[in-house]
C-alpha cells in the first residue's frame, strides 16, 4: 500500500472538498480546482480530513493511490494558501517586465521575448531581474517557470540566463584551462 496514500490529507478552515467518481472539486479562500481521478480510487471525508481508498487491487490502481494523494494534497494547498515560485535573469542588459497578462523578457536576443500569462497566474518583477510566478495551480506555476527558463536556460561557461531562484550552475573552465602546456 502506498505510505502516501495511507496518510489523510487535512482541510484547513475554509477548504471544501467534494468527491465523485472520476472527479475531485476543490474549494477554498484563493479560488477553485478541479481534477479527473481514476475511477479506482474514492475518497472519504471524515472530520476535516479526506482519506483515499483503492476500490480494487490492481498494479495501475496501487501505483494511482499516491499520485491522487499528492495531486489532491496540492489542490488543498493550492486553494488555501497558493504556490510561487521564483525566477532570476542573469547577464548584462537581461530584463523583465509585466504589464498587465504580458510579461516581456530582454535576454540577449535582437528581439523581446513575449508571453501572454494564462488565467489565474499573477507575476510580479522586482528590480528588474527578479520574477515571481503566483497561482493556485501548482502544475500549472511549475509548467509556466519552466517554459520561461527554457526561453535561455543558464549557460556553463559565464552562467548566463534565466535561472529558479537559488539554482546552483555548475560552471565549467573555458579553452585556456582545457589544453596543457606545450
Amino acid at each position: 500500500m502506498s505510505r502516501l496514500g495511507k496518510r489523510p490529507i487535512k482541510l484547513p478552515n475554509g477548504v471544501k472538498l467534494s468527491w465523485k467518481p472520476g472527479n475531485i472539486f476543490v474549494e477554498g479562500p484563493k479560488g477553485k480546482l478541479t481534477r479527473n481521478i481514476p475511477e479506482s480510487i474514492k475518497v472519504e471525508l471524515k472530520d476535516s480530513e479526506a482519506v483515499l481508498q483503492r476500490t480494487e487491487e490492481s498494479k495501475q490502481a496501487r501505483a494511482d493511490h499516491g499520485l491522487v494523494w499528492s495531486l489532491l494534497n496540492a489542490m488543498v494547498k493550492g486553494v488555501s494558501e497558493g504556490f510561487e515560485k521564483r525566477l532570476q535573469s542573469v547577464g548584462v542588459g537581461y530584463r523583465m517586465s509585466v504589464q498587465g497578462q504580458k510579461l516581456t523578457l530582454n535576454v540577449g536576443y535582437s528581439h523581446p521575448v513575449i508571453f501572454d500569462l494564462p488565467q489565474g497566474v499573477a507575476a510580479k518583477v522586482s528590480d528588474q531581474t527578479k520574477l515571481s510566478l503566483m497561482g493556485i495551480d501548482k502544475e500549472q506555476i511549475g509548467a509556466l517557470a519552466d517554459k520561461i527558463r527554457g526561453v535561455r536556460p543558464p549557460e556553463p561557461y559565464k552562467g548566463k540566463g534565466i535561472r529558479y531562484e537559488g539554482e546552483r550552475i555548475q560552471m565549467k573552465e573555458g579553452k585556456s584551462a582545457a589544453g596543457g602546456g606545450k
